[in-house]
């Protein structure tokens, strides 16, 4: 082997060893998927990825609309009323990533009591955000999960959570719950936030079982 040879060979070794030591060091400062979503979603995370009974990142397509439904004594599904008794909105969402409640590529319209948006920021047609929703009630009504803290924007691309101002979280239930001073997030990635709500659920289920 000539020299010339020997040397490539051992800066080609040098090269890959220290690729290799910058990914592991890079693996060891990430934080875990617990932690972003302590982060992002609170200390009471897991409780709010079990309480929603619909979760998933998608694509806002319509604003609120006013609309009217009531309870017959025939159905417990929501109608449309002519002696309105519950005012609501309607919102439509593309799913994106389907975490809970949902299938990928679905379009879902939910409906919200008229006044559940005076406890979040509001949502704007085409905004990309990672909802989680309480069950639906008899009425056919929903709403975010805690108010705010069950509304986190996403980025344009959908792929990472939005850098957000610092805002109080509303919940008109309880103070139950409680999001942490707002950080930069733009380096959070969904999926990291998806891995653990899939863990906290999962774990819920084996619970039941037990």
């Amino acid at each position: 082997m000539s020299k010339a040879v020997a040397i490539k060979t051992i800066l080609t070794i040098a090269v890959a060893l220290a690729c290799l030591a910058s990914s592991a060091a890079a693996q060891q400062t990430q934080p875990s998927d617990q932690l972003v979503a302590e982060r992002i979603l609170g200390p009471q995370w897991k409780q709010l990825s079990r309480r929603a009974g619909i979760i998933f990142a998608g694509t806002v397509l319509a604003v609120p609309a006013q609309s009217t439904l009531s309870q017959t004594a025939l159905t417990d599904r929501p109608v449309a009323a002519t002696n309105p008794s519950v005012r609501s909105i309607e919102l439509s969402f593309r799913i994106d990533h389907a975490i809970a409640g949902v299938e990928p590529g679905q379009i879902l319209t939910i409906h919200e009591w008229a006044g559940a948006p005076s406890m979040y920021p509001p949502m704007l047609k085409g905004q990309h955000i990672l909802l989680f929703l309480y069950p639906p009630s008899r009425l056919g009504l929903t709403s975010p999960v805690g108010g705010s803290l069950g509304q986190i924007p996403l980025d344009p691309s959908g792929e990472y959570v939005a850098p957000h101002k610092s805002m109080p979280a509303i919940d008109v239930q309880s103070d139950f719950f409680a999001r942490p001073p707002a950080t930069a997030n733009a380096s959070v990635r969904l999926l990291q936030l998806e891995r653990a709500i899939r863990s906290a659920r999962t774990a819920k289920a084996r619970i039941g079982e037990e």
